[in-house]
């Protein structure tokens, strides 16, 4: 790890406030499992869940509910299960690209890389997505249990806090 990458982590907040949210027409907190992974695997990370909600795969209300996320004070980063496939109504994909003003292309790459070793081809059919909206990070996972606990054990809780860390600097509103 490079000097710079370990003092800006040493400097990074001590866990990130976060909002979860799985994005399925069929999904109830019961059977939730990617959306509980996360939250089970964030917590476990030192992070902290401020938020947590199911909503539909429709864009509108995907859109209504990231962008009222983004706005409050209390939400560092969100994190959305589910939606980011290719069927007709897989549409998070579309919604973030919509609201994150700097993509962060590293984030899918690596992810479909990690996902690559874990179930070969079928790796490039994900379209996880993460960037920064204003002074907030945005995470976009598939909605299998898998899947989720590969981007956040792998990605997330190594990065959360510095990435937030980041999106902070030089800015008046954090």
């Amino acid at each position: 790890m490079s000097e710079s990458v370990r003092q800006h982590r040493e400097s990074a907040p001590d866990h990130v406030r976060v909002a979860v949210v799985t994005i399925s027409d069929s999904r109830t907190p019961e059977t939730d499992t990617g959306g509980n992974t996360a939250v089970e695997l964030l917590e476990g990370g030192g992070h902290e869940i401020v938020h947590r909600e199911i909503v539909p795969d429709d864009a509108p209300r995907i859109e209504e509910t990231l962008t009222g996320l983004l706005a409050r004070r209390e939400v560092d980063a969100v994190v959305t299960t589910g939606g980011t496939g290719i069927s007709a109504r897989d549409t998070t994909y579309e919604v973030a690209s919509r609201l994150i003003d700097k993509k962060l292309d590293g984030f899918g790459e690596i992810f479909r890389s990690l996902s690559y070793e874990e179930i070969g081809s079928a790796a490039f059919l994900s379209r996880a997505i993460a960037g920064a909206s204003g002074s907030r990070f945005v995470a976009c996972l598939p909605g299998s249990r898998n899947a989720v606990r590969l981007a956040v054990e792998k990605l997330l809780v190594p990065e959360l806090s510095h990435v937030v860390f980041e999106l902070r600097k030089h800015r008046e509103e954090a």
